[in-house]
């Protein structure tokens, strides 16, 4: 039997255990440096802003007996001749796979007064304890600065602003969210904020934190101008943890380096999944792609040592040549699949706003003749739609202001539908009013994808309510939906209630009653 140990036990981790043990008859052990269940990191700025609350970002722990969990456990080295992780309580754990998934952790800015410890005032936003910090500090401070003008400090910003706070966005690149927004949109998203009450101060480099007797009371900017703020939070990027891969003689980059098949260059035994890997495709650092390293490993492992028409525990390098059909067969299962028709890995959502972009966007990309690019700006309305079209496929998307356009584009892009021939159809909703919209339940076909960080289809949560679903709980325990941005909790609630409205009781079924 085939023993698996996994470090790291946030949302990376804990997916791919579901994974594997829904693959294989693999026992697990998993360390987890948190006290904690592991819970949705992505909904923490929605818990600063009020939308959730702490306790509904557990996620579901795994119930096999195949499974242990040690929380509160640090991994804090890995023996690799003898195939064992030492962990901070003194045990050992021996593998015959090991999976590392770490994480990354916040990245602290070099700026005056910031170091290993934080001073009293400045949190960064990564953790749940990082959440529960910034709570406690906010119901006492009516001035803050957000250090970062990436998703994460444009969501922040705009969550501590409805709280009351006065709140300003300090980011040293050119405009907000500029790896994923042009100069244009992003000065439609500075408006925007704006209008919530968010300032935004960007080509200044934040140099230096104020301090009086040791609590934070301002932010320097490279311009001399100072910030006043009781509460400074740093949104500045993810560093991702390499240490214990370094220790161990992995090879390390920006993160730990892995190949097509994610196991580690310099030992096939181990991989990296997550914001602690990186492939040779590169990484966006959102949540579906760590999802996504987690299905390929769990389906790598399974087609290694489960191969259903022949078992067999001959495994890749150092663990022997499998035979010609297994190498075939887990080359098969390594390359980047999805549903059917279906991409997405790359689609960031900003919370809280209407707000998403997808592929080919912002001011960095690499020109392209085969592209044609149709943009609607309207800044006063808080409105800016670009698509850029390649043939009759949509390839890049930026929406900012218009949630029923987002949602079309998104699908549009993860599911390659064509486009029209006129892709300046795509910037706008129809005029006309639809006797019955594609939005519908009833209109949507069974391989609509509903859940993109999951590729959750409304086929899939239609089968569940057959079962006895009844609950968003129950869906989300069974597929996952609505676990990740938790932007599909409204459609995956409609459909929810359209079943429950056409599907037949038990006792119609039993009775022989015909499905509408």
């Amino acid at each position: 039997m085939l023993n698996v140990v996994v470090v790291g036990y946030g949302m990376v981790g804990s997916r791919f255990v579901d994974d594997l043990l829904a693959r294989t008859d693999a026992q697990v052990t998993v360390l987890g440096a948190e006290p904690y269940e592991a819970y949705n990191r992505v909904l923490l700025s929605d818990v600063v802003a009020g939308r959730s609350d702490i306790g509904s970002l557990t996620l579901p722990a795994p119930t096999s007996d195949r499974a242990r969990v040690l929380r509160g456990v640090e991994a804090v080295a890995i023996e690799r001749r003898t195939r064992t992780v030492l962990d901070s309580s003194g045990g050992r754990h021996r593998y015959d796979a090991l999976v590392l998934a770490t994480g990354a952790r916040a990245r602290v800015p070099e700026i005056d007064g910031l170091g290993p410890e934080l001073p009293a005032g400045v949190h960064a936003l990564r953790t749940l304890d990082d959440a529960r910090e910034i709570l406690a500090a906010a119901s006492n401070v009516p001035r803050t600065v957000v250090v970062g003008g990436g998703v994460l400090g444009v969501e922040a910003a705009q969550g501590l602003a409805a709280r009351g706070l006065d709140v300003t966005v300090a980011h040293g690149g050119p405009g907000l969210m500029d790896r994923q927004l042009d100069a244009a949109a992003a000065g439609v998203l500075a408006g925007t904020l704006r209008r919530s009450g968010v300032r935004s101060r960007t080509g200044c480099r934040p140099t230096g934190v104020l301090l009086a007797d040791g609590r934070v009371t301002g932010v320097r900017l490279d311009g001399a101008d100072v910030l006043a703020a009781e509460l400074v939070v740093l949104a500045a990027g993810a560093v991702p943890e390499t240490g214990l891969a370094a220790r161990a003689g992995l090879e390390t980059g920006h993160g730990v380096v892995v190949g097509a098949e994610l196991a580690t260059t310099r030992d096939p035994r181990i991989f990296a999944i997550g914001d602690c890997a990186q492939p040779p495709e590169g990484a966006h650092g959102l949540v579906a792609e760590g999802w996504d390293h987690a299905r390929r490993v769990a389906e790598h492992l399974a087609a290694l040592t489960e191969d259903a028409p022949a078992r067999t525990t001959r495994l890749p390098g150092a663990w022997g040549r499998p035979s010609l059909a297994l190498r075939v067969g887990a080359t098969l299962a390594t390359r980047e699949v999805s549903a059917p028709g279906v991409r997405g890995t790359d689609v960031v959502t900003v919370k809280g706003m209407a707000a998403v972009t997808m592929g080919v966007c912002g001011a960095g990309r690499e020109p392209n003749p085969a592209h044609r690019t149709v943009v609607l700006s309207d800044p006063g309305a808080g409105r800016h739609v670009e698509v850029v079209v390649e043939g009759t496929t949509l390839v890049g998307a930026t929406c900012l202001g218009d949630a029923r356009v987002a949602a079309d584009l998104t699908a549009a892009y993860t599911r390659r539908t064509p486009v029209p021939a006129d892709p300046a159809y795509l910037l706008l909703a129809p005029v006309a009013p639809q006797t019955a919209p594609a939005s519908s339940p009833a209109q949507m076909p069974a391989d609509a994808v509903v859940c993109r960080c999951n590729t959750v289809t409304k086929g899939q949560i239609t089968d569940c309510c057959e079962a006895g679903a009844g609950t968003l709980e129950d869906v989300a325990r069974q597929t996952r939906a609505t676990t990740g941005c938790g932007g599909c909790t409204e459609a995956v609630c409609g459909i929810l209630e359209w079943a429950a409205a056409t599907q037949p009781s038990a006792t119609d079924l039993t009775a022989g009653t015909a499905r509408p």
